[in-house]
C-alpha cells in the first residue's frame, strides 16, 4: 500500500505542475523556473562533498563522502526530457545513491536540445565515459545510471559502445526510463489522468525537439526498438501509475528475450521518478534498493 505522505505529495506536486503552467513558458524560461525550485528546496544530506569539475567543455560535479569506494563510480546521468534540468535539480538524489550504494558518483550535465538535439547527448555521455576509462577507471567498475530521459541516455549510449567494440559499464540502473519517444505503450492513455508530473501530449511535444528531424523509432532516440544482445545486466524500476510505464514493461521484456540479466519492479502508487522525493518512504525505500544493486555489481562490502 503506499503510504499517506505519498497520497498527499501527489496532489501537491499535481498543484504545483498546473500552478508552474510550464507548457506555456519558452525552454530557457522553464529551465530557469525548474533550477531556481530545486535550489530553494534540494538539501544534500550531511558530510557531502561536491567537487566541480570540467570534462573537455562538459560540466560536471563529482558527489562523495569519506566512505565512497576508490575506483568506482556511478556515471549519473539526469532526466528532464533532454529539454530540461542540471546538476542543480539531481544533486541531491545522486547524493542520496551514493551514500546508500557506497560509491561515488559522477553528475555531468550533458548538452540540452532542442539547441542541441539528439545526438548530442548521446555524444556527450561517450566523451565522460571514456573520459573515465582515461582517468584509470575499469569499465567492470562504472555503473550507468539515469531517470527518465537519462534512463534513454544510458541505454543508447551502451549501444554504441558495445557496436564499437568499446568496453561495457558493469550494469545499468535505470529508473522510469523514457525508451519510447514513439508514445506507442498503452499507459500513455491508462495513465493520463493518474500521473502528477507527466502528461502525454508534453511528452509527444517534447520527443519531437529532441530528435531534430530524426524519426522518434530510431533505436538510438527510443532504445526500447534496438537490439540489446550482450547488453549489461539491468535495474529498472518504474511507477504503477505513470506515463511511462510501458517504456519500463518493454524495456525489461526486450532486454530478457535478448538474454540481458533483468532486475524489474514496478512500485504500486508511484509516479515519474519518485525517487527523487527525499523524504518519501517509497523514494527513500527505492534508493536502498538502488545501493543494494550497486554493492551486489561491485561487491563493496559497505
Amino acid at each position: 500500500m503506499p503510504s499517506i505522505s505519498s497520497y498527499f505529495l501527489k496532489k501537491g506536486i499535481k498543484a504545483g505542475a498546473k500552478k508552474l503552467k510550464l507548457e506555456e513558458k519558452e525552454v530557457g524560461e522553464s529551465r530557469q523556473v525548474i533550477d531556481s525550485f530545486a535550489r530553494k528546496f534540494s538539501k544534500l544530506p550531511k558530510d557531502c562533498k561536491v567537487e566541480r569539475i570540467e570534462i573537455e567543455g562538459i560540466y560536471a560535479e563529482w558527489i562523495s563522502n569519506n566512505q565512497t569506494s576508490e575506483g568506482k563510480v556511478i556515471l549519473y546521468l539526469h532526466g528532464g526530457g533532454y529539454l530540461y534540468c542540471s546538476a542543480d535539480t539531481h544533486r541531491t538524489l545522486a547524493a542520496r545513491i551514493m551514500i546508500d550504494s557506497g560509491v561515488k558518483v559522477l553528475l555531468p550535465e550533458y548538452r540540452l536540445a532542442p539547441e542541441h538535439p539528439f545526438p548530442a547527448a548521446i555524444e556527450d555521455t561517450l566523451t565522460v565515459y571514456r573520459w573515465l576509462l582515461k582517468q584509470g577507471y575499469n569499465s567492470s567498475n562504472i555503473i550507468f545510471a539515469g531517470d527518465s530521459a537519462g534512463g534513454g541516455l544510458s541505454l543508447a549510449a551502451t549501444h554504441v559502445l558495445r557496436d564499437q567494440y568499446d568496453p561495457l559499464p558493469a550494469a545499468l540502473v535505470c529508473l522510469s526510463p523514457w525508451v519510447d519517444l514513439t508514445s506507442s505503450g498503452k499507459s500513455y492513455k491508462e495513465n493520463s489522468e493518474k500521473d502528477p508530473y507527466l502528461r502525454s501530449d508534453l511528452v509527444r511535444k517534447t520527443a519531437q525537439q529532441y530528435a531534430g528531424g530524426e524519426s522518434l523509432d530510431n533505436h538510438l532516440i527510443s532504445p526500447v526498438f534496438a537490439d540489446l544482445s550482450g547488453f549489461p545486466p539491468m535495474f529498472i524500476q518504474t511507477g504503477s501509475i505513470e506515463i511511462l510505464l510501458s517504456d519500463a514493461q518493454m524495456l525489461a521484456d526486450k532486454a530478457r528475450q535478448t538474454g540481458v540479466k533483468v532486475h524489474f519492479k514496478v512500485w504500486k502508487g508511484m509516479w515519474h521518478v519518485w525517487q527523487i522525493s527525499a523524504g518519501l518512504p517509497e523514494a527513500n525505500k527505492a534508493v536502498k534498493e538502488i545501493g543494494h544493486f550497486v554493492k551486489k555489481t561491485f561487491s563493496v562490502s559497505r
